[in-house]
Formats: C-alpha cells, sequence, structure tokens
C-alpha cells in the first residue's frame, strides 16, 4: 500500500480558491489511480474527482466539473485538487485515495486513504 497525507486545507471565502495537495510514499506512486473524496458534516463521504495512472483520463463529480481540476505528478508523488469558485455547501473534510483501478468513483476501489484535510468555505 501506499502512505498518504493531505495538505492545503483551510479557510476561504465564497467564491474563492484552494489547491489541495497529497503526498504519496511506500510504494510505486505511478502504478495507482487516485482520487479525491469528501466527508460533510453529518453526510456520507462522496466522491469528487478521480485521475488514471496515466494522467490522462480524469473524471469529476457533476456539480465540480467546471470548477475543480485533478492532477498529478508522478515525479513528485504528489495529487493535487485545484478548487475554485468554492460554495458553503463543499466545507467538508477532504481525502485523498489510491487504488489499483481506474476512474473509479466507489469508496471500495480504493485501498489506501489519507486522514484527511478540512476545507471550510464561509459565506
Amino acid at each position: 500500500q501506499v502512505q498518504l497525507v493531505e495538505s492545503g486545507g483551510g479557510l476561504v471565502q465564497a467564491g474563492g480558491s484552494l489547491r489541495l495537495s497529497c503526498a504519496a510514499s511506500g510504494h510505486a506512486f505511478h502504478v495507482y489511480a487516485m482520487a479525491w473524496f469528501r466527508q460533510a458534516p453529518g453526510k456520507e463521504r462522496e466522491f469528487v474527482a478521480t485521475i488514471s495512472w496515466i494522467p490522462s483520463d480524469t473524471y469529476y463529480l457533476a456539480s465540480v466539473k467546471d470548477r475543480f481540476t485533478i492532477s498529478r505528478d508522478n515525479e513528485k508523488n504528489t495529487l493535487y485538487l485545484q478548487m475554485s469558485n468554492l460554495k458553503p455547501e463543499e466545507t467538508a473534510v477532504y481525502y485523498c485515495a489510491a487504488g489499483r483501478t481506474y476512474v473509479a468513483t466507489s469508496e471500495d476501489k480504493y485501498e489506501s486513504w489519507g486522514q484527511g484535510t478540512q476545507v471550510t468555505v464561509s459565506s
């Protein structure tokens, strides 16, 4: 398995931007599909975006597709999520995940998870 550590969360006003990072270690990062999920207070964790191990295929939750961009740097073993025009309802803990899968949106396809980073969007 790969170990994952997220960073970049924080407090931002509605309409603002943040870039999350996820540093990976422990195994060959480049063979894993990577994804971002989020969990808002009182809600189940939901899929946000995923990128294939060849960083050419991506898939997004419909509501973020035009505002978020997932990317990866396999040389730096790092995954990113650039978020723009953030909304208060997107306040959540954001998690990165790794799995030997392909453009999967289900949690059970990912075997490694980070501890999460808090994103708070104020209105």
